[in-house]
């Protein structure tokens, strides 16, 4: 436990020190968010406020990915050596989705609209990234295909051609939940730290080192850019973010074989999806709305709720849905 809060503290670090350059920087470039017209009314206040901050993310897991890669591989021990080539999928997927995220940042920055990258390149990158790990974690790492099961506490062995197209979709589904979750100030970044948290925790207990720096990784920067991200935000973490923080946790859920415990940690994340589904189908069938706005948290904003409020109360679920996956292993 020494080492990996050696590693949140030095996470925490060098995303502090970011925060502190990037946010001036995009701040001089008028890098600034672009309100969904959409959207409440009560969010264009925060028209102009600096998004992107997912590269603040993407530095710190880079440097430390890169110490910790450096550290493990140059250890006498070849079970260390292990663990600095297991880490590299991690942290390159993890990135590759944060690129996919700042390129329809920057895309809707130059348009000067909340359009972005055209759906169908969008998906394609997704794709290419999902596909990449999928294969790079059975056919290099040469993990296994067997998924656990929660509460059963058994695992079922999946063929290798049922496998991949089920580690993608876990991969895309996980990556737009986040994406849908980060609508209102700190609700993403507090949710989807204490599930990597969760994930991180399951790697201690099952001692898979790889997962543990990984998480300790995210663990640390997240924190520190939820101090800037906490309504009324200074920053926002843009698709850059969203994506690399939901290609992390499908990752983590994926390596350590348990993506179908996500729908129990992760049950913000799959409602917020849920209800935009539900309010698409049901208006196009009947012409009426079963929320206010979708994403939900918008529907709660629109009943009242302020959003701290709205990010204590959802973090507080996330926290009772992580307890309850521990239990169901």
């Amino acid at each position: 436990m020494e080492f990996q809060t050696k590693i949140i503290l030095l996470s925490m670090a060098v995303s502090f020190v970011a925060s502190l350059i990037v946010i001036p920087i995009l701040k001089k470039l008028k890098i600034g968010q672009i309100e969904r017209r959409e959207g409440p009314e009560s969010h264009l206040k925060k028209q102009g406020t600096p998004t992107m901050g997912g590269i603040i993310m993407m530095i710190t897991v880079l440097l430390i990915g890169l110490v910790l890669c450096i550290h493990f591989y140059r250890a006498q021990n070849e079970q260390e050596k292990q663990i600095a080539i297991h880490l590299i999928p991690l942290i390159a997927t993890t990135l590759g989705f944060g690129m996919i995220g700042l390129i329809d940042d920057l895309k809707k920055l130059i348009g000067k609209n909340t359009e972005g990258l055209k759906p169908t390149y969008k998906m394609i990158g997704l794709l290419i990234v999902s596909v990449g790990f999928s294969i790079c974690l059975t056919s290099i790492l040469k993990i296994d295909t067997s998924t656990y099961i929660p509460f059963f506490k058994s695992s079922i062995a999946l063929p290798i051609w049922v496998y991949i197209p089920f580690a993608v979709f876990v991969m895309l589904a996980t990556t737009n939940a986040i994406n849908l979750t980060d609508g209102i100030d700190g609700l993403s970044t507090s949710v989807t730290t204490i599930i990597i948290a969760c994930l991180t925790v399951i790697g201690i207990l099952l001692d898979i080192k790889e997962i543990t720096m990984f998480g300790s990784i995210l663990i640390g920067t997240c924190l520190i850019f939820l101090l800037f991200n906490l309504h009324p935000a200074k920053i926002m973490m843009g698709d850059t973010g969203s994506l690399l923080l939901g290609g992390a946790m499908a990752s983590m859920a994926l390596y350590l074989k348990m993506p179908l415990l996500l729908i129990i940690i992760a049950l913000i994340p799959v409602l917020e999806t849920l209800s935009v589904m539900i309010q698409v189908k049901h208006f196009k069938k009947t012409g009426k709305r079963v929320f206010k706005m979708t994403p939900i948290h918008h529907h709660f904003e629109l009943s009242g709720w302020n959003e701290n409020k709205i990010v204590s109360v959802f973090s507080f679920i996330t926290l009772i849905c992580c307890i309850i996956g521990l239990a169901a292993i």
